[in-house]
């Protein structure tokens, strides 16, 4: 998944290596085991570059902060994932810092805040 470039400066310089050390230890298939809800029943059968499970798109191999926190670069944090099971491993991490960033805008434009405000 591209990173967004107001968190580049989150990953270290030499990201590109250890994301492809994480795919050549998971053998280039997802290793997610379930732990994204997307139901599969064991290991993720998608593998980079193949047709995925389901949706017959064309499996991209990502790697995932399991705890969402870029600079944790430690492989024991790191997980291949298709991005299927990657988007769906981060799905509440997402809402929390959409709206974050909501109320961030809000703030900014001096706005009632929502969230238990002012």
């Amino acid at each position: 998944m591209p990173i967004r470039p107001e968190n580049r400066h989150r990953y270290p310089p030499n990201w590109r290596e250890i994301s492809t050390s994480i795919k050549d230890r998971a053998g280039w298939r997802c290793e997610c085991a379930g732990e994204c809800g997307r139901g599969h029943a064991g290991r993720c059968p998608n593998e980079h570059g193949a047709k995925a499970y389901g949706t017959g798109s064309t499996v991209v191999l990502t790697t995932a902060h399991l705890n969402h926190t870029p600079e944790d670069c430690d492989p024991a944090n790191l997980r291949a994932m298709c991005q299927g099971c990657h988007l769906q491993y981060d799905r509440d991490h997402h809402r929390q810092t959409a709206a974050a960033t909501r109320e961030a805008a809000r703030a900014a434009a001096g706005q009632e805040s929502l969230l238990g405000g002012s």
